[in-house]
């Protein structure tokens, strides 16, 4: 039987959803596959819905069934080979929890992502001082300190995303309330991280908006969320919605339409990225 994992690679999902294609196309049920494997039916729906990795001679025996040619077996086969290679996070697995490895997955090989957040700045875009005083104050005594370190390493080692060669569009809107709590014991750090947006609002691929007190209420503000969006046909639209314990991956069509609706309309309410490097140099002063 495959082995199971902590999150899936993208690539994985990717690739369990060309197989599920690639047999239904064929005509073939999944109680047909299955026994071509002489597997559990149950053990097919995990392959395409990458539940589990993909064993490269279960994977092999479909696609000569599902009448694959050689060649596109073998580019198939290479590209699960790839795949199921564990993520560079996989070396933060004694801190990460599972329902956090999807997102750093995801966040990896998404070609647009859209945030709104109305407590902290964006983990992308932290310093460490300022991400260190978010994670003590957080862990609410449930942390060492090495762990908090090993936490902050995480997410220093995320924002090279968005430096990379095909980095993607970062789009953030965060409420005025983001600025104006004090994080950590020192205005130093307030005053580091403002900086660090300031630079962050000259990258091409980022794009800043805050949303101002006095532009009144928007039909954002029941909680943070992230919208995902893929350059692969098969990953749809994505939304993440975090809690205290938690988080939730919606991909239903209404559900992330709907938010897609809201997040244009804060987009439309908030700042203007240009008028929002002017709020930000505002606090700066104050600080």
């Amino acid at each position: 039987m495959s082995e199971p994992r902590s999150a899936p690679t993208v690539g994985q999902v990717v690739l369990g959803k060309r197989l599920q294609d690639l047999r239904e196309r064929r005509g073939l049920r999944r109680e047909e596959a299955a026994q071509l494997l002489r597997v559990a039916p149950a053990t097919i729906r995990r392959m395409e819905t990458a539940e589990v990795a993909l064993k490269i001679p279960y994977v092999q025996l479909l696609l000569k069934a599902y009448g694959v040619a050689d060649e596109e077996t073998e580019s198939f086969v290479a590209l699960t080979e790839e795949a199921n290679k564990p993520g560079w996070w996989q070396r933060f697995h004694d801190i990460l929890p599972d329902w956090f490895s999807m997102y750093v997955s995801l966040e990896g090989a998404a070609s647009l992502l859209r945030a709104y957040e109305p407590h902290f700045v964006p983990g992308l875009l932290q310093t460490e001082e300022y991400a260190r005083a978010v994670m003590k104050a957080g862990a609410v005594g449930q942390a060492a300190p090495e762990e908090i370190d090993r936490h902050v390493a995480l997410r220093m080692e995320r924002q090279s995303l968005l430096a990379r060669e095909g980095a993607p569009r970062f789009w953030v809107i965060m409420d005025e309330t983001v600025l104006r709590r004090p994080v950590g014991d020192s205005p130093e750090i307030m005053r580091g991280q403002i900086d660090r947006l300031l630079e962050a609002a000259e990258m091409i691929n980022v794009t800043l908006q805050v949303a101002e007190f006095s532009s009144g209420h928007h039909p954002g503000t029941y909680g943070p969320f992230v919208l995902f969006r893929f350059a692969e046909p098969e990953l749809p639209d994505m939304v993440y919605s975090e809690y205290l314990t938690g988080a939730v991956y919606l991909d239903a069509r209404p559900e992330v339409a709907t938010h897609l609706e809201v997040m244009d309309r804060m987009a439309a309410q908030a700042a203007t990225a240009q008028r929002t490097k002017e709020i930000l140099k505002d606090v700066r002063k104050e600080l």
